[in-house]
């Protein structure tokens, strides 16, 4: 039988057993697939163990996305140009990492009809998934994409990446259209400490988040009467993308599938 793991650090909130299970099941795949949590020099011979096909293959969640990169022998193109890996394959004996966060966001924001062409997005947070973000909103032809980070360092890094983007000092805000959490405050229903009134019509709040199924940000988000989306339809087309590539089959994504996330 088959072992596949989803790897970070926390790792509770994970519901990625959970909708991949479902699907093994579904499918009639003789596979496992549980979350661990690790530590940052566990991580060598975690990979280690799917290069001996111990471990089938895996997720990869934060803080770890870019640091599994040197243990894998190639990366996808869209891994490479964001440097951030959330699936790992084996290939004929070659490790690769892949990127499945961009399609998964493409597919959540379609979903939403809530068009982004020449709109101005803020992101909140500079680690994870962040390179995703901007990958796919650059792709979506936004006018603007700011980032504000608690470390500005950190924001400043993704320069190196994407030299247009803006940075912003933490606590201080700009015109936006569309604004996402993509920090880990609220998974433990921490509160944004921003204040986000007077902010004109027509606005999304959008949490990468989704388990809580409402943060504070997005609580915050809907008293003020602005659009709120959390990051459940994401994380499923991400999960969706992974189970592809490992077993060439595409699982059924219906209302079932949700509810599925729901019940927890």
């Amino acid at each position: 039988m088959k072992k596949y793991l989803v790897i970070g650090n926390p790792i509770d909130h994970s519901l990625s057993p959970k909708l991949q299970n479902w699907w093994l099941k579904e499918n009639k795949i003789d596979a496992t697939y549980d979350k661990i949590k690790l530590e940052v020099h566990e991580i060598k011979n975690f990979i280690q163990e799917i290069k001996e096909q111990k471990i089938a293959g895996c997720n990869v969640t934060v803080p770890f996305k870019k640091t599994v990169i040197p243990f894998l022998d190639r990366l996808s193109p869209e891994a490479e140009q964001t440097q951030s890996v959330n699936t790992i394959t084996y290939d004929n004996g070659d490790l690769v990492g892949h990127n499945t966060d961009i399609a998964g966001f493409d597919s959540a924001i379609k979903k939403l009809n809530f068009s982004l062409k020449g709109k101005k997005v803020m992101i909140l947070g500079a680690g994870g998934v962040v390179p995703s973000l901007i990958f796919a909103l650059q792709k979506m032809n936004v006018q603007e994409i700011t980032i504000s980070n608690r470390t500005k360092e950190k924001a400043e890094n993704l320069r190196v990446l994407f030299n247009n983007i803006k940075i912003l000092e933490w606590g201080k805000l700009t015109d936006f259209h569309m604004v996402i959490n993509a920090t880990s405050l609220g998974l433990n229903n921490e509160k944004i400490n921003l204040n986000f009134s007077s902010l004109g019509n027509d606005r999304l709040f959008y949490d990468v988040i989704y388990n809580p199924q409402e943060t504070q940000f997005l609580k915050m988000g809907k008293q003020l009467g602005y659009k709120t989306e959390n990051g459940k339809t994401m994380f499923v087309y991400q999960a969706m993308e992974a189970f592809k590539l490992w077993h060439r089959i595409e699982p059924k994504v219906n209302t079932d599938t949700f509810k599925l996330l729901d019940n927890d």
